[in-house]
C-alpha cells in the first residue's frame, strides 16, 4: 500500500505499514504466524470497533503461554474468567490476564458503541507454565503522563500497576489536531510499533484510522504530529529471545511447553 507523503523528517524509519484483515468489528493487525517473530514479545494485535460492524463478543476460550491486555477506549465490555473474576471494564480501563499454564476468559460489548485493542504478549519460559493471574484496572487506576495513558510497563518514571515480568511498554495516546508528541522508548527497547484508532497522524509518513506500522529496530525517538484529533496505541519492547511455538489460542517457547499448556487448559 502506497503511503501518503509527508514534509516531516522521520526519526524512525517505517519497516512495514498495513491495515490488517477485517472481519466485521474486529481487525486482525498481526498474529503469531505473520509478524509475531518480528515483533515478539508482542505476538498478536486486534483492533475492535462496533462502528465497523457487528461485535457479538467472545465466548469462553482458553489461552496458555501468553498474557492478554485489552484496552477499552470507548464504551464498555463485560468480562469473566476462570480465575474467579467477572465484571465490567469501562472506557479507559484495562483487562490483563496472564494465562501462564492455562486459563479461560470471555466477554463482549455492553453497548452499541465500543472500541479498543487487544494485545497478546509472549511469556518467557520462567512464566509460560506458571500460575494464571488476572488484573482489571478502572479508568482512574491507569497512570496518565501528558496525553498518554500507561497501559503496561514503564514510561518517564511512571510504572503500570500491572507487574509484567518482561521489558515491554504499551501506551494509549490522545492528541488534538496540531499537537506534537515525542516517544523515546525505554532503554533497550529496539522493537517499536503503533496502530491508529481514530484521526490522522504524521511520523514522517502519514497514517490514518485503521493503519498499523512497525519501525526499523533502533533506540531513537519517534516524533508524532496529529494532523487531526487522533488516538493511537503504541508499543515498544526488548526482543523476546525465545522461539514461538503456536497452538490455536496458545504461544509457547517449545513443543514440550505447548503440550503442557494444551493439557492444562483442558483441565481448567
Amino acid at each position: 500500500m502506497q503511503a501518503p507523503t509527508s514534509s516531516t523528517q522521520p526519526l524512525r524509519t517505517v519497516a512495514l505499514r498495513t491495515r490488517g484483515q477485517g472481519h466485521g468489528a474486529i481487525t486482525r493487525l498481526f498474529s503469531p504466524d505473520d509478524l509475531g517473530e518480528r515483533l515478539k514479545p508482542f505476538v498478536f494485535l486486534d483492533r475492535f470497533d462496533t462502528a465497523d460492524g457487528g461485535f457479538p463478543g467472545f465466548g469462553m476460550h482458553p489461552h496458555s503461554g501468553i498474557a492478554t491486555l485489552t484496552y477499552i477506549a470507548k464504551g464498555s465490555v463485560s468480562y469473566v474468567d476462570t480465575n474467579g473474576t467477572d465484571g465490567i471494564v469501562e472506557a479507559g480501563g484495562v483487562e490483563w490476564m496472564q494465562a501462564g499454564a492455562g486459563a479461560w476468559h470471555g466477554g463482549g460489548p455492553r453497548d452499541a458503541s465500543a472500541r479498543g485493542f487487544q494485545v497478546w504478549v509472549a511469556l518467557s519460559p520462567d512464566f509460560e507454565l506458571g500460575p494464571s493471574e488476572s488484573l482489571y484496572l478502572a479508568h482512574g487506576d491507569v497512570p496518565v503522563i501528558g496525553p498518554a495513558r500507561l497501559l503496561l510497563g514503564e514510561f518517564e518514571d511512571h510504572a503500570s500497576p500491572i507487574g509484567h515480568p518482561a521489558p515491554a511498554t504499551i501506551l494509549y495516546v490522545t492528541l488534538k489536531a496540531g499537537e506534537i508528541w515525542n516517544y523515546t522508548p525505554p532503554q533497550g527497547h529496539e522493537t517499536l510499533w503503533l496502530a491508529v484508532a481514530t484521526g490522522e497522524l504524521d511520523t514522517g509518513i502519514c497514517f490514518v484510522r485503521g493503519d498499523f506500522a512497525y519501525f526499523e529496530d533502533g533506540s531513537g525517538p519517534l516524533a508524532i504530529k496529529a494532523l487531526d484529533d487522533t488516538e493511537f496505541i503504541i508499543g515498544s519492547a526488548s526482543r523476546h529471545p525465545y522461539p514461538l511455538v503456536t497452538g490455536y489460542y496458545s504461544v509457547h517457547s517449545s513443543l514440550d511447553a505447548l503440550a503442557s499448556g494444551v493439557t492444562s487448559v483442558n483441565e481448567v
